[in-house]
């Protein structure tokens, strides 16, 4: 157990969320259900679907509404199964990305870590104020991933909509590729469990 503890550490997951189960994913409406059941379809469906074009999931609306808890979930199994899963907490890897950007040599490593992993988890993408860069960083990483075919696992609280208003490139292509494992949970007061 030690072990893989260590294993998620080095993917980017604290050991706090590796409580992110499957099995204690409180299912409180309809909208959660259609989460876990969408969640729990796609992991089984992964080994037929990862090579192809739509081979990626998104998790996306309503604040609270266990998207993350759903992905982390995914991605500690993807991981007890070996499949290498990368977690990128959108806000903090694109400031540390932002302030690396004049340092070519470093710029090109730390992208080329979230653009050719396994797996890739986007926590809470476009999380804060978005600028040119972010959404210019995104789309390298985002585009890399769409051209070579490896998955994404993703979470927002922007709709699909919002998506593809802050960036067309982006959003399509994120769409595309998860088009057959979308969850969008419409904001709703009865949809965020921490207002429970």
């Amino acid at each position: 157990m030690e072990k893989l503890k260590n294993e998620w550490k080095s993917c980017g997951i604290n050991t706090e969320m590796c409580k992110h189960k499957f099995s204690n994913f409180e299912v409180w409406n309809a909208a959660s259900e259609r989460a876990k059941d969408t969640a729990i379809a796609y992991y089984q469906d992964f080994a037929k679907v990862r090579s192809e074009r739509r081979n990626s999931i998104l998790f996306c609306g309503q604040v609270g509404s266990g998207k993350t808890h759903l992905s982390v979930a995914l991605a500690i199994n993807f991981l007890k199964k070996k499949t290498r899963v990368v977690y990128m907490p959108y806000r903090d890897v694109i400031t540390k990305i932002k302030q690396n950007m004049l340092d070519a040599e470093y710029y090109c490593k730390l992208i080329s870590n979230y653009q050719t992993c396994e797996v890739l988890l986007i926590d809470d993408l476009f999380k804060g104020k978005i600028n040119e860069s972010d959404i210019n960083i995104v789309f390298e990483i985002i585009n890399y991933r769409y051209l070579n075919f490896l998955p994404i696992i993703i979470s927002s609280e922007f709709s699909i909509d919002r998506l593809l208003a802050f960036d067309e490139g982006v959003g399509s292509r994120i769409y595309e590729m998860s088009k057959d494992y979308v969850v969008e949970i419409k904001t709703h007061i009865n949809n965020n469990y921490r207002l429970k």
